[in-house]
């Protein structure tokens, strides 16, 4: 049965768990450990699903004495029966579609993101102007800011932005914007990407994707207010709240403004919450992860001395 429990885990995990976690209010006071708390939850679920094909393939392809499997898929119909054998063959064969997508997903995200980034640097270059501060200077009224992640980095501002705002406002827009480059956010969001996509649509939770977003807006928002206060940051924030932001970068506007700004006015981050949530975040990933390591490790000794 524990090819069943892994499989329900795995549902259980990138569905319903993932919804109410969106729905709860505590991240925005522990954000850096809400992400981690994501992370975890999308790597368990991961490795139970893979612990669901690991548990199947070791009864069904379970090796002798001499290495080889000691059954055969169809000689376990008579062991399990029907009901419990088309089971074990389904979960099994979910395994394989999540393994299979999971990898094709991480690859098409990675070199499509860089793609469109490395296009987006090539004309941002070109058309932009150099400033002393190492910026990218559009020639556009409207207020915007934005950074384009990578080994060649950028960090993009118009001259909307420059004229409407003051030097501690630009101080707290740049901050949040190299934030971003620094933590490498972009990598945080790749991964949720592909983890989205590698799970069957009418088991995955698509909140995922928008709440990490939106704590990695709130973590280099705490970067900003750190370098140059709060005041500063939301005035920034809101004259830039409407621009647009090419795909694949990241920019400081942008539709969660509003709750970022209301954020900045309530009440700080809470260590107590981000403990718990690291230790949540622990607890999730020991049960899966020795669910995957031990089976292979008794696999791999088998072999070994046969």
């Amino acid at each position: 049965m524990s090819a069943l429990a892994f499989t329900v885990m795995a549902l259980v995990l990138s569905g319903p768990v993932p919804a109410m976690l969106a729905r709860a209010t505590w991240p925005s006071r522990a954000p850096r450990a809400a992400i981690v708390l994501w992370q975890s939850i999308a790597l368990a679920a991961v490795l139970s699903a893979f612990s669901a094909g690991i548990a199947i393939a070791s009864r069904l392809f379970a090796p002798g004495p001499d290495g080889r499997p000691t059954a055969t898929i169809a000689s376990e119909i008579d062991v399990l029966g029907w009901p419990l054998w088309v089971t074990y063959m389904g979960v099994f064969a979910l395994t394989l579609v999540i393994g299979g997508r999971l990898a094709v997903a991480v690859v098409q995200v990675a070199i499509a993101t860089r793609r469109r980034r490395a296009h987006h640097r090539m004309v941002v270059d070109l058309v932009g102007k150099s400033h002393k501060s190492g910026l990218r200077v559009l020639d556009v009224d409207e207020p915007l800011a934005y950074c384009l992640p990578g080994v060649r980095s950028r960090v993009v501002v118009s001259e909307g932005t420059l004229t409407s705002l003051a030097d501690n406002e630009i101080a707290a827009i740049l901050s949040h914007e190299r934030a971003h480059l620094r933590a490498r956010h972009d990598l945080v969001l790749e991964m949720f990407t592909a983890v989205n996509a590698a799970f069957p649509r009418f088991v995955r939770s698509a909140s995922a994707l928008d709440a990490v977003r939106l704590l990695i807006e709130m973590l280099a928002d705490d970067a900003a207010v750190r370098a140059a206060g709060p005041t500063p940051l939301a005035r920034a924030l809101v004259t830039c709240a409407t621009s647009r932001t090419p795909v694949g970068a990241l920019a400081a506007g942008g539709p969660t403004t509003v709750v970022r700004v209301r954020r900045l006015g309530g009440a700080g981050n809470s260590l107590v919450l981000a403990a718990g949530a690291y230790a949540t975040a622990a607890a999730v990933l020991v049960v899966p992860t020795v669910a995957v390591v031990l089976p292979w490790l008794t696999e791999l000794n088998r072999l070994f001395t046969a």
